[in-house]
């Protein structure tokens, strides 16, 4: 099976798998897990930011940051198709008791003016705007790059509202290899991020997040709190460390594959690319085949091929590590053929 349903089915390396064999351990929660430490401080140097933790997963990364930032009554704005929103079972309001207040983007880019717009004014009819959260790259948007230059106006918009801004960057590197600038051009323009070990970079588990050292502080109690207190968490730790250090520079060769399908579905009459394919993501619309989303994936399992549903007519296409540029021309054909 040529596996394209996302860049989470990855296997961890044999360069993984020994670190995690050889990691020197610890009790994480008593702060005595080495593996560990060495991976918060790295990540917090590659990111820019004063301190980071290591959280088993992007959704629990997340959750700390917005229970970190906000308390029960707030409201927190962010893109309607984000993944907080949209994939994240209603936790924020569950976890956090905050209410979401969505804007519409083009492309997962949300305008300024929206967001200002949006931000509540003092009245007791209103709850506050505790919280701004972006997203990048932007899942729902077929792996789009929300620019910089955009990131920076809304912080600067946040500023002044005295509001922190956190970004779910679960594949913030797919935007910094697409881009071709250094990572913290995007991390100065937030107060806190997440990133996720376990996509593209290919770790087998865990997430970080970075902010300041108070933040940090606060959030090792959420996660506490959450479950997410691990003991010997070195043996997780290692091969995330690896990711980080090793995979950043070769998700370039993902995007590459991800123009090969590109080009091959653009070529199939009645099927529709729909993104502008930024990164790692295709998405495309089969209703053109006469089929939903459900029939040509299983029309393409049944050939050898595993793909993701990604709306009522709508499929997504997702190139990793454990893809070779040869299995991405062998399922174009396939596609093709069918």
């Amino acid at each position: 099976m040529i596996d394209l349903r996302s860049d989470t089915v990855t296997k961890p390396t044999e360069e993984m798998r020994l670190a995690a064999f050889h990691a020197e351990v610890g009790d994480d929660v008593y702060g005595e897990d080495p593996t560990v430490t060495k991976l918060e401080k790295e990540a917090a140097s590659i990111l820019g930011k004063q301190a980071a933790l290591f959280v088993t997963s992007g959704t629990q990364g997340n959750q700390i940051a917005v229970l970190t930032h906000t308390r029960p009554g707030n409201e927190i704005l962010l893109e309607e198709n984000s993944h907080i929103f949209y994939y994240e079972s209603g936790a924020v309001a569950a976890l956090a008791g905050v209410q979401t207040r969505t804007v519409r983007g083009d492309k997962g880019v949300m305008d300024p003016q929206d967001i200002e717009a949006a931000i509540r004014g003092e009245d007791q009819h209103f709850p506050e705007t505790g919280l701004i959260c972006l997203e990048n790259t932007h899942n729902r948007a077929g792996g789009a790059v929300v620019p910089p230059a955009n990131m920076e106006a809304i912080h600067a918009i946040a500023k002044k509202h005295s509001i922190p801004v956190h970004v779910d960057g679960a594949r913030l590197f797919n935007a910094v290899a697409a881009s071709g600038m250094d990572v913290k051009e995007f991390t100065q323009h937030c107060d806190t991020i997440q990133i996720c070990l376990s996509k593209g970079l290919g770790a087998p588990v865990g997430s970080i997040i970075a902010g300041d050292e108070a933040f940090i502080r606060k959030a090792r109690k959420w996660r506490k709190r959450l479950g997410g207190g691990l003991r010997q968490v070195g043996m997780i730790a290692a091969p995330g460390l690896v990711a980080l250090t090793t995979m950043r520079e070769r998700l370039a060769k993902d995007h590459q594959k991800a123009a090969v399908l590109k080009e091959a579905l653009g070529n199939c009459e009645g099927i529709r690319v729909i993104n502008e394919v930024d990164t790692n993501i295709v998405v495309a619309d089969v209703s053109g085949r006469g089929m939903t989303s459900e029939m040509f994936v299983e029309l393409l399992k049944e050939n050898g091929v595993l793909i993701s549903g990604f709306g009522s007519h709508t499929v997504r296409f997702t190139t990793h590590y454990d893809v070779s540029m040869g299995e991405i021309e062998r399922a174009s054909e396939i596609i093709r053929t069918l």
